[in-house]
């Protein structure tokens, strides 16, 4: 063996064991799980529980930060700069897998900057308004008094470029109406002006909004779903309601910066996957309306990639960014 070979070889075992000993002591430090939007939203649901039971097994805390702000990037990028030992995850949801389409700048590429460790949830979207505002008591009232002129509805989201913007592009195009798109800084803060009357109507998902829906505080028109919801029974999916092939479900998961040696991918994956076959965060999920993300570390990166293709190709078709 060449002394260049033997060289290459002991650099690349110093490598390996170097990578192995880091994930023997892993987690060292408490551990930060960056939400890239508000307090209050879906992002928040589903990532504490977790949080949790994860802080619990593996033996340190886990904090959870909301870093909010353009469409999620924000926080984003302080993850891909973060540290690559596993300590710093991303919360994300698929309004970062077209982030860079809607923000030029925004710094990092959800499949070129990070590695997906495990998804949480998959629950769908609602159109919901605010009863007192709107009077419309389906979606075909809901349309019909939006092409009435003047129509001046206005319609919040979580943010430019995220899902809840995007299906408001979608039924615009399906159905030819004409809204006013409200954005906010997350889905949290749309909820709150929506409940107090600030705005009209949003999409969100069944997560944040179906025990206002119960309460009476809001109406749901439609769920974007191939199905009813045992969560909502009673609201019709878009394809009842009138507007066929409408189907906009949400997800949240995992990301670790790229770097990240496999193994501890693999041990909080595991962590996570345990916490989501839990008694106590399986009647949470239930309780909002979505489904535990039980899939393999691969299977989930598998997905990612198509839900990337899949978002990113709808963005364009709507023609984003517009504003």
């Amino acid at each position: 063996m060449t002394l260049l070979r033997r060289t290459a070889l002991a650099g690349l075992l110093a490598t390996g064991t170097a990578g192995l000993a880091h994930a023997a002591d892993f987690p060292s430090r408490p551990m930060n799980w960056i939400v890239p939007f508000p307090p209050g939203g879906s992002n928040d649901i589903f990532a504490r529980p977790i949080a949790a039971f994860v802080g619990h097994r593996l033996h340190e805390p886990v904090v959870v930060e909301n870093r909010g702000g353009a469409g999620g990037t924000i926080g984003g990028m302080i993850a891909a700069r973060s540290r690559p030992d596993g300590c710093t995850l991303l919360v994300v949801n698929p309004s970062l897998t077209f982030a860079s389409i809607v923000y030029a700048e925004s710094g990092f590429d959800l499949m070129r900057d990070f590695a997906p460790v495990s998804g949480i949830a998959q629950v769908p979207v609602a159109l919901v308004v605010n009863p007192a505002k709107v009077e419309a008591k389906d979606l075909a009232a809901f349309l019909a008094m939006a092409r009435k002129p003047p129509s001046a509805i206005n319609i919040g989201s979580s943010g430019l470029g995220t899902i809840p913007h995007l299906a408001i592009e979608l039924l615009q195009q399906r159905t030819g109406v004409r809204l006013t798109h409200v954005p906010y800084r997350g889905g949290g803060p749309a909820l709150q002006d929506l409940v107090s009357g600030q705005i009209d109507a949003t999409f969100a998902p069944l997560s944040t909004v179906a025990s206002y829906v119960k309460s009476g505080r809001l109406r749901a028109l439609a769920v974007a779903a191939a199905r009813r919801e045992p969560v909502l029974p009673d609201v019709p999916t878009f394809a009842q309601a009138g507007v066929a092939d409408f189907n906009v479900s949400t997800w949240y998961g995992l990301f670790a910066p790229k770097a990240t040696p496999v193994a501890i991918l693999d041990t909080l994956h595991a962590a996570i996957q345990a916490a989501l076959t839990d008694p106590g965060v399986k009647r949470i999920w239930a309780e909002q309306g979505a489904e535990p993300d039980l899939q393999s570390r691969q299977a989930f990166t598998d997905f990612v990639g198509r839900e990337v293709e899949r978002w990113s190709r709808i963005a364009r078709a709507v023609g984003l960014p517009m504003e």
